[in-house]
């Protein structure tokens, strides 16, 4: 009932990978803001070094080396990749810690995980090796991990029914690629997402202030309020976007313009909770 899900073999057959694109899916799941080392600026940020320090009531988990190299993931082929990223199984068979969001990439399409590989592998190469995770008993059982998956990896996406095209753009980028729910939903005593307070604000894992609720139900910016903050990071009041969000504005604000248009779309259409 533990055990690691099997790797699937010849993930994504017949897709060519497209590095481009993968650039794309890269940016939106905001992997540099976590596994560039904490003091990269500019173009160092795509040195994917590790180093991040997540502080969590389950103990410190530290951002590994996910560059193109020895220490990375650098001999890894897309199989793995993929199920490393989408199942949250290493390469060696242990399960990952949810610490890596893969309870929202479940959701990523196979071509976009081939093409992100394909981009990763184009990336600087990082010496620098990886950081034990600092985890006391019995969170360091990661067989464990198995029970916690069967309860919290979902099987859909949260918002369901007939959604337009661009509603569905927006559940894509916001529910998988990304993982606005890892921060934004609370979570329940054994650390998973409360899929009924879906995105309605959640404490700050630092200990600092609440992550906010960005329902309807709560922010009653309008549809150009909200791609504006996307670009800019500015609010309808011209506060200024802080902490771990301005990098999240940094990268949406890269995306095309219909991305961000189909987040708002999307945050329009959450299920509203006060």
């Amino acid at each position: 009932m533990t055990a690691p899900a099997p790797q699937t073999q010849n993930f994504a057959t017949g897709h060519i990978a497209d590095p481009d694109h993968g650039q794309i899916v890269f940016t939106a799941a905001g992997c540099a803001s976590c596994h560039a080392a904490p003091d990269a600026t500019e173009a160092d940020k795509l040195t994917l070094a590790g180093g991040h320090e997540f502080v969590s009531p389950f103990g410190t988990f530290y951002a590994p080396n996910i560059s193109p190299g020895p220490q990375g993931i650098g001999g890894w082929s897309l199989d793995q990749f993929a199920h490393a990223v989408t199942q949250g199984v290493s390469p060696q068979g242990q399960h990952y810690y949810p610490a890596f969001p893969y309870g929202s990439y479940v959701h990523m399409s196979p071509t976009d995980v081939s093409d992100l590989f394909a981009y990763m592998k184009t990336l600087p190469v990082a010496d620098q090796p990886n950081t034990p995770h600092d985890i006391g008993f019995p969170f360091n059982i990661r067989r464990s991990l198995g029970l916690w998956k069967q309860l919290y990896m979902p099987d859909s996406f949260v918002l369901t029914g007939d959604l337009t095209p661009e509603e569905a753009r927006g559940r894509y980028l916001v529910e998988a690629l990304a993982h606005c729910a890892e921060c934004h939903t609370p979570r329940t005593p054994l650390g998973g997402l409360d899929r009924a307070a879906w995105l309605s604000g959640a404490p700050n894992p630092s200990g600092k202030g609440r992550i906010p609720n960005i329902t309807t139900g709560a922010l009653e910016w309008s549809d150009s309020d909200l791609i504006y903050y996307f670009e800019s990071g500015l609010t309808p009041d011209y506060d200024s976007v802080g902490g771990s969000m301005a990098a999240v504005v940094t990268n949406l604000a890269a995306l095309p313009a219909g991305d961000r248009a189909a987040i708002a779309a999307y945050l329009k259409a959450v299920p509203a909770i006060p």
